[in-house]
């Protein structure tokens, strides 16, 4: 690579230890702080990914390592913050993106949810998803059993959606899974059940956040689209197309429309293969050299 090239690499790689908060000046020492920088960079994971870039509240707290096993690793702060916010209405939590555990500040989330395959009426919309073959009947299940029951661990959740006993454990862990990447399900809190006297409490998503189908409403898909991709590149400073698609699950299209709009008003820029070696196709303008 030429020194222009490794020029520019280095520019965002620094400017992510800033959007990362990976410099130790920048670190989080409190939720507070955490909710701060959730909603500063819209949405992060809670540990880091192996196979894709994010900002996370681990790296954010404990600077740019691996989480250790050991639980007395001070990092591991960041484990008290989260289930302090839970049910606290601060910020979106739960296993969203690629199926990790993620943080979405409440600015954001309508336009996740907009973009979602949710309905307007989350107390019978399932019932469609169901009949579409685009849910399974263990995801129905638990479903139902949040929907007549309000919210509850999910030890209880298990027993009343019969889905309970050692071979039904994947099935509704699928299950579970499948509802909180939909955005239909999420936690709102920790119960002292079960044999580590830790247990999520899940509750309907539009159900926990009642203005949310309506602030979903009042915004395009476009919008939402663009809302996301901002704050996906104001967080990585440079993004490459064919991650965007995979991570946001956004049509290739769409994504290049939004990044060709936002640069027509002077926040990016296009770049070339030969200007990162086809590693990036988009750049926030500042740190284009």
């Amino acid at each position: 690579m030429t020194k222009k090239v490794d020029k520019l690499i280095e520019n965002i790689g620094q400017y992510r230890e800033q959007s990362f908060r990976i410099a130790p000046g920048l670190r989080l020492h409190s939720k507070e702080e955490a909710v701060a920088f959730v909603n500063e960079r819209g949405f992060i994971l809670f540990h880091p990914a192996k196979d894709f870039i994010m900002p996370s509240l681990w790296t954010a707290t404990a600077g740019d390592r691996p989480v250790p096993n050991e639980h007395d690793d001070p990092g591991h702060v960041s484990w008290g913050w989260k289930d302090a916010l839970l049910g606290k209405r601060q910020c979106y939590y739960g296993r969203f993106l690629k199926k990790k555990m993620t943080f979405i500040s409440l600015d954001l989330l309508p336009s996740f949810y907009r973009l979602s395959d949710n309905f307007d009426d989350y107390e019978h919309d399932y019932e469609v998803r169901y009949s579409s073959g685009s849910m399974s009947y263990e995801a129905k299940s638990i479903y139902e059993v949040l929907l007549e029951n309000g919210p509850l661990h999910t030890l209880e959740l298990r027993r009343r959606a019969n889905l309970w006993g050692r071979e039904s454990q994947y099935r509704y862990s699928k299950a579970l899974d499948f509802l909180q990447t939909e955005l239909m399900i999420h936690p709102v809190g920790i119960a002292e059940a079960g044999r580590w006297n830790y247990a999520f409490i899940f509750d309907i998503l539009p159900h926990y956040y009642s203005k949310l189908i309506e602030q979903a409403k009042q915004i395009t898909d476009r919008e939402a689209e663009r809302n996301i991709l901002h704050a996906y590149l104001r967080s990585l400073g440079a993004v490459n197309f064919a991650e965007t698609v995979r991570l946001l699950k956004l049509q290739k299209k769409r994504v290049e429309k939004r990044f060709a709009e936002m640069a027509e008003e002077g926040i990016c820029h296009p770049l070339s293969e030969s200007q990162t070696g086809g590693d990036y196709q988009v750049i926030l303008k500042e740190l284009l050299i």
